[in-house]
């Protein structure tokens, strides 16, 4: 939906919310024309159902207001005495047009004194049950979200069992695209194959303003631009569900190109206008090796699995067990491998030929070699040709909403001749540091900037699943930042001590006051 059409929608809610509580209005004591003026109205309802003015907020935050609206339409049915069970199963299953009955047909009497705290234990686990979802909602939307790691592709900096905090203030809070969602789970209902969402209506892309922009070299949590889904009850022969912008997966990779660079990769290495990318001291890249063997010299290959961390598959491919394939191996690890007695070479995978899965599919790159590709940035114009517009044609479509034809040699976007595109909004070229095990901006291009979810900020647990007991747990990944100079520092020790200090604290605080009284 457009800002236009939303305008017309929010008018329609007003016409409805006046025409159902006219006489509501009238009977507390106020005007009847109160009903009808947007935002004032619901202003004017708090103090009618005696709820805190600040309630208004709640009422139009995407989201938050699917557990608002019920908490508004049966406390107004209370305050005209309304209270019975029936008259709050009549109010929540109407979707509150039970509310025009008794504004109609019911003798009304506006009871302003009413006990606003609930008269039973059931009703006060309710009543807070909705006030904590309605916290941990917003937190949730705009603050900080909670995110597992589930692949390698940026493992050394991020490990499979990672729990962290992604921080949604760093680029600022998205306001939730999809209006009408189950709060606080993403594309599906837990345990189901369910879908947690509606499609419709949803509302325009809209970002609150951003502590910082994305820089080359953070890692960044996004929906994956070309998700579809087939987890779903979908009618038999359809390729899979077509989901809302938030509602796609959500991928975690590098930012290695940021809107205006041109990007390059050569025998997989990065290049940004030119010159190779620096990464920051904890990006550690992995690539596959073959380690070749003298097949003589006894190797313990356990010890040195276990000293460089090498969690991705490695093996012999033949019987002569003459060369060893790692999948994933830093160059360090590369290092190791070169002097180790009995290895007599250590080559680094690089690939050659052209692979027609690698973006734009024209069977013209492959993932160790490609580019220069521009990394689109908004308001800038980029000519049409038949050349580039493999690179642009998704941009046109799908992530800028236009209509693209080609009429023999001419192109027409939105049913005008067009020579040239000028970009709405900013692109980023997403990348895996397993460059060799990573789905990424390689495969299906450019991140959009409505794509963008949040910043990793935060590891409260790591988990190991190949651990036992309590080493499962990876003690020293614990309370550690994502970002930041040198390697990570747990400050899991400290908040130990901060967490002890404060019971200390309080349970002396405890017996002061017991002893005084």
């Amino acid at each position: 939906m457009t800002f236009y059409s939303w305008f017309v929608f929010f008018l329609a809610v007003q016409i409805i919310h006046f025409l159902g509580t006219w006489k509501l209005y009238q009977a507390a004591g106020r005007k009847s024309w109160e009903a009808a003026i947007p935002v004032y109205n619901s202003i004017v309802l708090m103090k009618i159902i005696g709820r805190p003015t600040w309630w208004t907020i709640l009422l139009f935050i995407p989201i938050i207001n699917l557990i608002m609206f019920p908490v508004v339409w049966v406390e107004t049915l209370r305050t005209f005495g309304k209270k019975s069970t029936l008259d709050t199963i009549l109010g929540l299953f109407t979707l509150g047009f039970y509310i025009y009955v008794v504004n109609y047909t019911h003798k009304l009497e506006y009871n302003k004194d009413r006990k606003l705290t609930p008269e039973n234990k059931a009703a006060d686990t309710v009543s807070s049950l909705l006030f904590a979802i309605i916290v941990a909602t917003l937190v949730h939307t705009y603050v900080v979200q909670p995110y597992t790691i589930p692949t390698s592709s940026l493992e050394k900096s991020l490990l499979i069992g990672d729990f962290l905090f992604v921080s949604k203030l760093n680029y600022g809070p998205r306001v939730p695209m999809t209006t009408v969602a189950l709060p606080m789970v993403h594309d599906s209902i837990p345990m189901t194959k369910s879908k947690s969402y509606l499609s419709w209506p949803q509302l325009p892309y809209l970002r609150l303003p951003a502590i910082q922009k994305i820089n080359r070299c953070d890692i960044v949590v996004f929906n994956w631009p070309v998700d579809t889904v087939h987890y779903f009850f979908e009618p038999k022969g359809r390729p899979g569900v077509i989901k809302p912008i938030d509602k796609k997966s959500n991928y975690v990779k590098r930012c290695v190109g940021i809107p205006g660079d041109s990007l390059s990769i050569k025998d997989g290495y990065v290049f940004i206008n030119g010159k190779k990318l620096v990464l920051p001291e904890r990006a550690k890249p992995q690539y596959s090796y073959a380690v070749a063997l003298d097949g003589k010299t006894p190797i313990d290959f356990e010890t040195i699995f276990k000293e460089l961390d090498i969690t991705d598959p490695a093996g012999f491919r033949t019987e002569k067990r003459d060369t060893l394939y790692l999948g994933a191996l830093t160059e360090a690890g590369a290092e190791r491998f070169k002097n180790t007695p009995g290895v007599t070479a250590v080559i680094r995978k690089v690939d050659t030929g052209d692979n027609n899965d690698i973006f734009p599919h024209i069977n013209k790159w492959n993932q160790d070699n490609m580019g220069p590709i521009y990394i689109p940035e908004a308001g800038k114009t980029v000519a049409l040709t038949n050349e580039s517009l493999p690179f642009y044609k998704e941009i046109i479509t799908n992530y800028e909403g236009n209509t693209l034809e080609l009429q023999g040699s001419k192109f027409i976007i939105n049913g005008k001749p067009a020579t040239t595109y000028t970009f709405k909004q900013n692109y980023y070229w997403m990348m895996g540091d397993n460059r060799h095990n990573s789905e990424d901006s390689r495969y299906w291009g450019y991140v959009p900037e409505d794509h963008i979810v949040g910043k990793p900020v935060f590891i409260w647990m790591s988990w190991d699943t190949n651990g036992k007991g309590i080493n499962k747990v990876r003690w020293s990944r614990v309370f550690t930042t994502v970002d930041g100079e040198g390697q990570p520092h747990s400050y899991f020790k400290y908040f130990l001590i901060l967490l002890a200090i404060y019971f200390v604290g309080d349970f002396i605080w405890k017996k002061r006051r017991e002893n005084k009284a």
